[in-house]
């Protein structure tokens, strides 16, 4: 199984057949019920969207052919070309456009690509929307306009400049205080368009910049995925170039991770706990992420008397609970930080800004730093889906066997232990079980992963 449809967007492998992989036709029906939902939706006839891709190599091909079927809807097209995540949620409202889409697959490996779909918000859909996009696209149920009412496309390569400036002008952000730290870092773009945008938000805030894998072709140098297993080259130059810090962006940039001073993983999970210490330093209030990420937060989250909330995973659900709690910051463990102040978006970004004024006023080293926070480990395993995999029956007697401890079933099977806990949840973005748990050292996390895997295993007799 290679095309997934969820609440994320529309994913899959390029190539091979329609319906079992992201080729030209899933990508044109995909985009055609959209681009019909939103008419639906938006009750207007003159609509505009935002599209805008990573650097990734089937990038160009995608959006031509998301663009075109949308023009033939009769819908006007903003083309933001190679573009970020965040960048094109900004752009949305900034255009007063009715929607928007990027063509990434995000941490996925160079052979994916996917279509993110956001609404006039620049927010993404929620699971009742995509579940009517989803429908349309099976009956294809489409009128496209007539010749003389085709869509217009206005090309703007400007929104990653408007999208710094933003980030500069945030209350929290002050470039003065930046400068004078005399910064250098060094930056792993993974040849997307993070090698585009953050160097350029580093340097305008007099950052010294040492640029790895910045050149947007698309060719991932490594498993774009920002773990440690897949960093080792930007670990070692950090340490090889005396730099303060390293950043590493996924290829959409909305997923932030840093390298300590030493060469040593900031830890990703960490990258909000850092984020969210600054703010609520400044500001008090209340922060929210998900099932799967660190108790860090929470702990950091406490010790400046604000209240924390877990969602289910999912940016949109994170988003939902950070909006009904007025939590000031959020995001999820996987180097995600929303700040409702800019967006309510993961933006790595905006998450920069903020790490590098925290930094600027404490002074010390990254590493100084991580050791001031209370230290969990995390394990983060996975196991294949096959289609003899049945996952609900897996995650039912997983539910049962730990039926004595703290359960939560909203997303998925989280088991509270008194001084760790495991998630298990089927992935919204790969044909996977994820495994994930968390205790006071990386053996203990380890060890409690693969017991897991080991019970899951017996269940399902594999």
């Amino acid at each position: 199984m290679t095309l997934i449809k969820s609440i994320s967007g529309i994913r899959g492998t390029i190539g091979g057949r329609p319906n079992d992989n992201l080729t030209p036709i899933d990508a044109v029906k995909f985009a055609a019920a959209y681009g019909t939902w939103l008419k639906d939706y938006s009750k207007s006839d003159n609509l505009k969207v935002v599209v805008g891709r990573d650097a990734r190599l089937s990038g160009e091909m995608i959006q031509n052919l998301v663009v075109s079927t949308l023009v033939g809807l009769g819908i006007d097209i903003i083309d933001l070309g190679l573009s970020t995540t965040p960048t094109v949620e900004i752009a949305v409202p900034l255009e007063n456009a009715n929607g928007g889409i990027i063509l990434t697959a995000s941490h996925n490996p160079k052979q994916w690509n996917a279509l993110k779909l956001l609404n006039e918000k620049g927010e993404f859909l929620d699971a009742a929307e995509g579940a009517i996009i989803l429908q349309l696209a099976e009956k294809e149920d489409f009128n496209f306009a007539e010749v003389d009412e085709l869509g217009k496309i206005t090309r703007n390569n400007a929104y990653i400049d408007i999208h710094i400036d933003e980030v500069l002008n945030l209350p929290l952000v002050d470039a003065d205080t930046i400068k004078k730290a005399k910064f250098k870092v060094v930056v792993d773009g993974v040849n997307s368009t993070g090698g585009i945008a953050i160097p350029k938000l580093l340097e305008s805030l007099g950052v010294e910049v040492i640029k790895l894998y910045c050149d947007p072709t698309g060719n991932f140098p490594h498993n774009p995925e920002p773990l440690k297993e897949h960093l080792g080259d930007i670990c070692k130059l950090v340490v090889k170039e005396k730099a303060d810090f390293g950043i590493v962006v996924d290829p959409d940039v909305d997923r932030l991770a840093f390298i300590s001073n030493d060469g040593e993983m900031f830890g990703e999970e960490y990258t909000l706990v850092a984020c969210a210490d600054y703010v609520l330093g400044k500001t008090k209030g209340n922060t929210v992420s998900n099932l799967s990420s660190s108790r860090a937060l929470r702990d950091i989250t406490i010790k400046h008397h604000g209240t924390y909330e877990a969602s289910a995973v999912g940016e949109v659900n994170v988003v939902k609970k950070m909006k009904s709690n007025n939590a000031i910051i959020g995001g999820e463990g996987n180097g995600g930080i929303i700040y409702p102040s800019s967006h309510y978006g993961r933006d790595s970004l905006v998450g920069t800004a903020l790490f590098l004024m925290l930094m600027a006023e404490k002074g010390g080293t990254v590493r100084e730093l991580r050791d001031s926070y209370p230290s969990y480990y995390m394990s983060k395993k996975k196991i294949q889906l096959t289609p003899e995999l049945d996952v609900d029956e897996i995650l039912v007697a997983m539910e049962k066997k730990y039926s004595n401890e703290e359960v939560s079933t909203i997303d998925g099977v989280k088991v509270d232990f008194p001084e760790n806990w495991v998630h298990l949840r089927k992935s919204n973005t790969e044909p996977i079980i994820r495994i994930y748990t968390e205790a006071k050292t990386q053996a203990e996390a380890d060890t409690l992963a693969d017991r897991i895997i080991d019970e899951i295993r017996e269940i399902a007799g594999i």
